[in-house]
């Protein structure tokens, strides 16, 4: 059994868009949020910012936490392959540090300095369109809508 990983991501928000990293699978394309694992001895902040310049290519700036997402592998569509992972994902608004980041236009196409193995650019998508592209976890899409329940803690979900 793998130990339960914490991981770091970012909600990047900017005049109606949120900032995702762009994949590809055997299904076709689908829409994370930029960030990933803690390492031994990292605060999470730092974990973000580290992810964040490896997937989209940018510094950023962490502020407030806003949501925490469990991801229990085995109990979702995924199962057959992640039936042994167990994952708390904290995620944080954060914002694009323009004094060293890219600008939006060349944060559209650059992908980082180690993109993930399914990830094939970043993308500004707009809010309104997040339910009609696969996105995970689709639980946060109301909640960034101003839609969903304000609760912090989203729990076990895909």
């Amino acid at each position: 059994m793998k130990p339960i990983r914490n991981s770091a991501k970012a909600i990047i928000l900017k005049d109606g868009n949120v900032l995702l990293t762009k994949n590809k699978d055997h299904e076709g394309f689908f829409y994370l949020f930029p960030g990933g694992g803690q390492e031994h001895g990292e605060q999470l902040s730092e974990a973000l910012k580290r992810e964040c310049m490896e997937e989209i290519g940018c510094h950023i700036r962490v502020r407030n936490l806003a949501y925490v997402r469990e991801y229990i592998g085995k109990n979702h569509q995924f199962a057959q392959w992640d039936a042994d992972i167990h994952q708390v994902e904290f995620y944080f608004v954060a914002e694009l540090d323009e004094r060293i980041s890219p600008t939006e236009h060349e944060a559209q196409i650059f992908a980082g300095t180690n993109p993930d193995e399914y990830q094939v650019g970043v993308e500004w998508v707009a809010l309104s369109a997040l339910e009609h592209i696969r996105v995970y976890p689709a639980q946060l899409i109301p909640k960034l809508q101003g839609k969903g329940e304000k609760d912090v803690y989203m729990g076990d979900t895909n």
